[in-house]
This record gives C-alpha cells, sequence and structure tokens, in this order.
C-alpha cells in the first residue's frame, strides 16, 4: 500500500520561496505527514505526537528555539502544533530574528483559538489538504469511494471497515477527550450518532439535543468543534429571493464520505438506494470544496430551498454556479424542477444537472446535464467556474 500511496501526487502546492511561514490544516490521515516528507526531506521535523518530545517542549518551550539556532536550521516543520501551543511564541521570535522557515501542520486550531495563542500576527500563509479528489485518482472507482470514503489508506485498503471504525474511535478519545474539547463524552458520542443520522439535512438543534441529552446551545458547541477539529463543515442556506419564501436552517456535513458511512454502522452503499444518492451528492460537494481550496477561488458554498421543498444542493459564489446531483441514469425534466425554480427567481450563471448519464445533453431551459466524471474534468480545468 505504501508504494501506491506515493504514487498519487496530491494537488496541494506550498511554494516557501514566497513567505516564511505556512499553517497546513487539515483532518487527521488526510496526508498532510506524508506530503510534508515527501516534499521538504530536508527539513528538521517535530513530531508532537511523539509523547517524549511533546512532554519535553511541554516544560519547556525555549528547547525549541535553542535547538534551530544551534542547527541554524532553513526549514522547520511541526506536526500537531495544536498539541504545544507555546511552541508559537518561540515560532514568532525566531521569524523576527532569523531567517529560519517554519510549515506549521496540525489537525485542530480549536485550542489554538480558544487558548489566545499567538497566530503568528497574520503573517504566516493558510493551506488545507483535503481527503482524495478525482483529479489526483484519475481512475477513481465511485462505489469504492463513497463506501471507502477518500483518505489515502482507507481509499486503497481492500477492506477498510477496521480502519473506518478505529479513526472514530481513536478521535473522540484523541481529539475530543484527550484534548479536553468538551466534558461530557457520553454526550459527545451520542451526538455523533445523531450527526450520521441527520447528515446532509436541515439542522435541529432541538431534536438532536433531546436525542443526545444535551441543551441546543450545547449542540451548537459540538458541531462547532466538529468544525473546528476540521471534520466537517456548515453549507449555509442562499438568503436572497425575490419572489419565494426560502428556508434559513444550515445543513451540516462531515469531511468524507467513508465517515459517515462509519457512524452510521458501516452499511454497504449499493447503487439504486437512497444511501448511494445522500452519498453520491455529498462526495461530489467535497469535491468542488477541494477544487476551491487548492485553487484558493475564494467563493461562498451555500444551498437553495423553498418552504415548499424545491431545492438546489450547491450553488457556487454569487450564483457563478448552480448544482443539483442526481444519482440517476437517465435524468429528465423531474430532475430540474429546482434549478428551474432558481432560475425563474434569480439571475444564475451557470445551471448543472450532474448524474449517471452516459453522454452530456444540454435542455433547452438552459441546463446542462453532465455525467458526473464529465463534471469532475471540467470543475479541475476551470471550465465550470
Amino acid at each position: 500500500m505504501l508504494s501506491r500511496l506515493s504514487e498519487i501526487r496530491r494537488l496541494l502546492q506550498i511554494d516557501i520561496k514566497g513567505n516564511n511561514a505556512f499553517f497546513l490544516w487539515g483532518p487527521r490521515k488526510v496526508g498532510k505527514t506524508t506530503f510534508l516528507h515527501q516534499h521538504f526531506p530536508d527539513a528538521k521535523y517535530y513530531d508532537l505526537l511523539q509523547t517524549e518530545l511533546k512532554t519535553s517542549l511541554l516544560l519547556k518551550p525555549s528547547l525549541l528555539r535553542e535547538e534551530v539556532l544551534a542547527g541554524k536550521e532553513e526549514l522547520v516543520v511541526i506536526d500537531e502544533i495544536q498539541k504545544v501551543p507555546a511552541l508559537l511564541d518561540e515560532v514568532h521570535w525566531m521569524l523576527e530574528n532569523t531567517k529560519t522557515k517554519f510549515i506549521l501542520c496540525g489537525s485542530s486550531a480549536r485550542k489554538l483559538k480558544r487558548g489566545a495563542a499567538n497566530l503568528l500576527g497574520g503573517r504566516a500563509w493558510r493551506y488545507e489538504m483535503f481527503p482524495l479528489t478525482t483529479k489526483e485518482l484519475k481512475e477513481i472507482d465511485l462505489l469504492r469511494a463513497l463506501n471507502h470514503g477518500l483518505l489515502p489508506r482507507h481509499y486503497l485498503e481492500p477492506k477498510p471497515e477496521k480502519s473506518l471504525k478505529s479513526y472514530v474511535l481513536n478521535y473522540i478519545s484523541e481529539e475530543i477527550q484527550t484534548e479536553a474539547l468538551t466534558r461530557n463524552i457520553p454526550a459527545f458520542a451520542r451526538f455523533l450518532d445523531a450527526v450520521a443520522l441527520t447528515h446532509g439535512q436541515l439542522i435541529n438543534y432541538a431534536n438532536i439535543g433531546r436525542d443526545c441529552g444535551a441543551s441546543p446551545k450545547t449542540v451548537r458547541e459540538y458541531y462547532q468543534i466538529l468544525e473546528d477539529t476540521l471534520l466537517g463543515h456548515t453549507l449555509e442556506p442562499w438568503r436572497r429571493s425575490k419572489n419565494r419564501r426560502l428556508i434559513e436552517t444550515a445543513k451540516f456535513y462531515l469531511f468524507d464520505v467513508g465517515i459517515v458511512r462509519a457512524l452510521s454502522g458501516m452499511p454497504i452503499i449499493q447503487q439504486r438506494t437512497v444511501e448511494f444518492g445522500l452519498a453520491f451528492e455529498h462526495f461530489l460537494i467535497e469535491e468542488v470544496r477541494a477544487y476551491l481550496g487548492y485553487t484558493e477561488k475564494d467563493l461562498p458554498l451555500a444551498f437553495w430551498r423553498t418552504s415548499t421543498k424545491l431545492e438546489v444542493d450547491l450553488i457556487v459564489g454569487d450564483l457563478d454556479l448552480a448544482v443539483e446531483f442526481k444519482a440517476v441514469p437517465m435524468a429528465d425534466s423531474r430532475h430540474t424542477q429546482g434549478l428551474r425554480a432558481l432560475m425563474e427567481d434569480q439571475n444564475v450563471k451557470k445551471a448543472l444537472l450532474v448524474t449517471l448519464d452516459e453522454r452530456p445533453r444540454k435542455l433547452e431551459n438552459g441546463i446542462s446535464i453532465l455525467p458526473w466524471k464529465m463534471f469532475c474534468e471540467l470543475l479541475w480545468s476551470g471550465e465550470c467556474l
């Protein structure tokens, strides 16, 4: 598997010539450490998952400065920086007084934000790594992607079930319990079950609170924990309308389709099922997020839904692109109702229906029907946005 991992060319690019400090964020096992070792093999590495190293730096953060000065290091990589936030003060001093460059890598910015850690005065450039994309895999197997997820090792494993279960359990113990992000671990575990059941649906804080034994305010805090630890993101509703009453409740998506499957009890996702359709939509929303992240296009994402349940899955930018995802082999006018309603209400620049169709088509109302692979190819070539 290691050789197959090394063959995957990741899309992330960090140009260290342009600056001296960089934050690289991404969920656990997304491939950050492998990427950094491949691209910066001569750097001085500090892995804060090593207990002895973490403990020594917690007790005396200045050890970092002393070692870097002694070694006259050109580039230093600190992995899991959130585990010792005090190191950021040392890094800040060295940025002011030396020519050493720093890449600070982590899976959670929560402790840094909440602890008022030194975030280097805005001088560090921010990067984010996502799960694998169709551009990186090239010959992607859709059913494999929806069942395994797109964390590199999970996707490549022939049977990822144990790894997926382990990921969820380790997340609760390591990220939540060890980092003391919440005191009520049982309630948070029940909350994760509720997240899986309501994934991609409108968030109802009161209902989820009743299910996990927590107040709506606490549920909001739990969602914020998932966002801060990069394990999920909110998709906000589109709020502008000329003639229609819109729903103004957000949705929530976890960062990877495989993790949703793990939290849902590991059902096999098969074509022509409701689960397949939901996973298909989720997979392509995450593909768009990764594209925007890697190409540094600062465009907001939203969804559009009316009080009469007409819906468009994704709006990118200021109606630059509106996309409906339907896991059907032959789309027809029934599947364009939401897009047509949105186009009647707003000036949509490009409207797409992305499906399992084998060939592209264009309807008279200007909506293009695209096979999902073609959509991904056009996305990464810059022809969609």
